[in-house]
């Protein structure tokens, strides 16, 4: 018990000296990063009382997009893209479950990105050895630049998910697809 107490106390210094760190070089001056009141700096202290390891992402201004794909022996198939508008600042899991968002199928962009978006979530399945089903979520930002948030190798396939809507969007049937993907594993 005094190891893990000394093991806390070590981790605890070392996320006060990293937090100390992080607001030094966020911070405008060094009175902005002791403001309490400063949202960003009570969110970062939040997550800190989580976990002495938080990951912090840059904002990134554009359109998000998802996109399905499978590959079996026999064939490749890329699924339609789709936009994913939140009607809240964020894509989060209130927005999902709770009707907060519009999802476009297809998705409202030029042909040419949306041929972009399927070839690069096609080799992304082959790049890291994926089988059955997936869905790769993106942003594009001006320039039409495609930078990739996740590969979810295990999408969901509830009624409001993003994989079924893409099948059906493809003229596909689900169950024929999962059909197709199980026996072509055997």
């Amino acid at each position: 018990e005094l190891v893990a107490n000394e093991e806390r106390m070590k981790m605890s210094k070392e996320a006060e000296a990293i937090k100390a760190a992080f607001y030094r070089t966020l911070a405008k001056d060094k009175s902005e990063a002791d403001d309490p009141e400063d949202s960003s700096f009570v969110e970062i202290e939040e997550a800190f009382k989580e976990n002495s390891e938080i990951m912090i992402e840059s904002f990134m201004q554009g359109i998000e997009v998802t996109n399905g794909y499978y590959k079996t022996r026999k064939r490749e198939v890329k699924l339609p893209v789709t936009e994913v508008v939140p009607k809240t600042d964020f894509f989060d899991y209130d927005a999902k479950y709770n009707g907060k968002v519009e999802e476009i199928t297809p998705a409202r962009i030029p042909d040419e990105l949306r041929d972009r978006i399927q070839d690069l979530t096609a080799k992304i399945y082959d790049l890291i050895g994926c089988h059955g089903i997936i869905r790769n979520d993106y942003i594009i930002t001006d320039g039409d630049k495609i930078n990739l948030l996740e590969v979810n190798t295990t999408p969901g396939m509830t009624a409001t998910s993003f994989i079924p809507q893409q099948i059906r969007a493809a003229g596909l049937n689900l169950t024929d697809v999962l059909t197709e993907i199980i026996e072509d594993s055997f």
